[in-house]
């Protein structure tokens, strides 16, 4: 691998700028961070707000960077990973995907060469600093790179590693879309809150506090989310009347097939992303 400091980003959206200013605010040097994109006013904006160096041309910015983040969207990252592909040959640069769906081999077949490759798996709370991130090495990653990668993902979130790529299709199910599902039950408190009586400003002010206070128990017990919803649960109180009414729905085996059902859309796209 290049021993070269510096970061390349291919692509400048939403998630490039959260690491890109996730990694500036602890401490890398801006100078020391290219983006590329097609964009003229999105160079020029990234470029203001962090003062880091940009281009038009990928191929320029992963010439100069000993990682290289394919930060495009998935549908383009055939296109932008081929166009690196030379700079990459010349002196094996560490290679990080975010593009959701797109597999190791089909990066590696667009590199024409082999290649240290890191997929990771982010997910949108990650634009506040909040991500969770699981990422996947593939064999040609040494402890060195895993660390660049691990420390690159960390500036906005928490991370975990997995030792099998196809998990990544189960990590998408799970925190990749998991968001949603909290969006999901977060509109359902609000707007049952306004049925029940309340204004909508206070049952959204409840449903979002309650929302991050559940979170912050949870992470900062250590206990399990079971013993933590048993400790709540009154015998013969309002919350188990709740929790009964939500298990004669069926709640659990809904969750399970909608679980399901993302992780099998995920390798969907996945193959599809490949042709085949």
């Amino acid at each position: 691998m290049s021993q070269s400091p510096d970061i390349a980003f291919i692509g400048s959206g939403n998630m490039a700028t959260s690491l890109i200013g996730g990694l500036v605010a602890r401490g890398t040097a801006p100078d020391t961070i290219w983006t590329s994109d097609s964009v003229a006013e999105q160079r020029e904006a990234i470029g203001n707000r962090f003062g880091v160096r940009t281009s038009s041309d990928n191929a320029l910015a992963a010439s100069r960077a000993g990682v290289v983040v394919l930060a495009v969207k998935p549908q383009q990252m055939e296109e932008a990973t081929r166009s690196v592909a030379g700079a990459c040959a010349r002196h094996s640069p560490l290679v990080i995907s975010i593009a959701a769906g797109v597999r190791v081999r089909d990066i590696r077949e667009w590199l024409g060469a082999e290649a240290a490759i890191v997929r990771t798996m982010p997910n949108t709370p990650a634009l506040v600093g909040e991500g969770a991130t699981a990422l996947y090495a593939n064999e040609h990653v040494a402890e060195e790179g895993r660390g660049r990668a691990e420390a690159i993902l960390a500036a906005v979130g928490s991370t975990v590693w997995v030792g099998d790529e196809a998990l990544l299709d189960a990590v998408t199910a799970l925190s990749g879309s998991g968001p949603a599902y909290f969006f999901l039950l977060m509109e359902l408190m609000e707007r049952n809150g306004v049925a029940l009586g309340l204004d909508r400003e206070t049952a959204r002010a409840l449903t979002l506090q309650t929302a991050l206070g559940a979170a912050r128990v949870a992470q900062e017990s250590g206990e399990a989310p079971q013993t933590l919803r048993e400790r709540v649960t009154s015998a013969g109180g309002t919350t188990e009347r709740a929790l009964q009414r939500l298990a004669e729905g069926g709640i659990e085996d809904l969750f399970a097939a909608a679980l399901r059902a993302a992780r099998d859309r995920s390798v969907e796209l996945g193959q599809a992303s490949g042709g085949g």
